[in-house]
């Protein structure tokens, strides 16, 4: 992630494209499991990330490749930036690794992984580790914790809802909802134009999502989708505003098509 020719401030999403693992629940489904893929391709207004504005007024493609076998799952993503200009103009400024295993304990699903940060020249790379448990309820509650081990070392914490409408025959409005809460654990971590003194902990920023999935063959679905990123505390519309590409908007409005085929 490139925040104005900064450092790199941990990772997804939008957004943005996280590992799909293949749930264990009994003995006969493991035995009858295979593996499965999914390749998306979204063409999105913008690309944010925790908050962050990651290029401003272009189009941004993400490509995103996942592969799972019996709970445990490998993703690529990347991003690239079609009209990127100024200092750092390189188009394509990001590839992320993702690997992980995900486990369901009757309504209780639990996940973990490791996500590595590839910026080639835009940033320094990075790398996090993250757990995540959500239960099977109304609004499925979903707490998913993320360790920045690396380039900026601290905590990314997300409490996320999500509710799905049906509206036809397998095409369903899903909406989502999410906070998160941003702690780093250095001054130095937010150190531009001296924002603080202090090693940033705040309410960081919240997102309200809604996508709906168009089955338009066996394997093939398209998803027009919206979100709205705002922050939630004071301290975090100062520091979204720094860190963003613009330096000027603390909250943006963002969304696109994504065209995605499994199997």
């Amino acid at each position: 992630m490139n925040t104005n020719s900064t450092s790199h401030l941990f990772r997804k999403t939008c957004t943005t494209a996280l590992a799909l693992g293949l749930l264990v629940t009994s003995p006969a489904l493991a035995e009858e499991a295979k593996p499965t893929a999914n390749l998306t391709v979204a063409a999105l207004s913008q690309y944010i990330f925790r908050g962050f504005e990651q290029g401003q007024d272009s189009l941004v493609i993400q490509p995103s490749l996942t592969v799972g076998y019996q709970g445990f799952s490998a993703n690529l993503w990347g991003n690239l930036d079609t009209d990127r200009t100024g200092d750092d103009a390189s188009h394509w400024q990001e590839t992320d690794m993702t690997l992980a295993y995900s486990y369901t304990l009757g309504k209780v699903g639990l996940s973990g992984g490791y996500i590595y940060y590839g910026y080639g020249l835009n940033s320094q790379d990075t790398q996090e580790f993250y757990a995540s448990v959500s239960y099977d309820t109304l609004l499925k509650p979903t707490l998913t914790i993320y360790r920045d081990t690396d380039n900026l070392a601290g905590w990314y914490i997300t409490a996320a809802i999500s509710h799905s409408l049906p509206l036809a025959d397998k095409i369903n409005l899903d909406l989502g909802a999410k906070v998160n809460y941003l702690k780093s654990d250095e001054a130095t971590s937010f150190s531009e134009d001296n924002l603080g003194v202090d090693a940033y902990s705040a309410l960081h920023d919240g997102v309200i999502s809604a996508a709906i999935s168009f089955p338009v063959a066996t394997y093939i679905t398209i998803t027009p989708q919206v979100a709205y990123s705002f922050p939630l505390s004071s301290e975090a519309k100062d520091l979204i505003k720094a860190w963003s590409f613009n330096g000027e908007d603390s909250d943006f409005i963002y969304g696109g098509v994504a065209l995605s085929l499994a199997f």
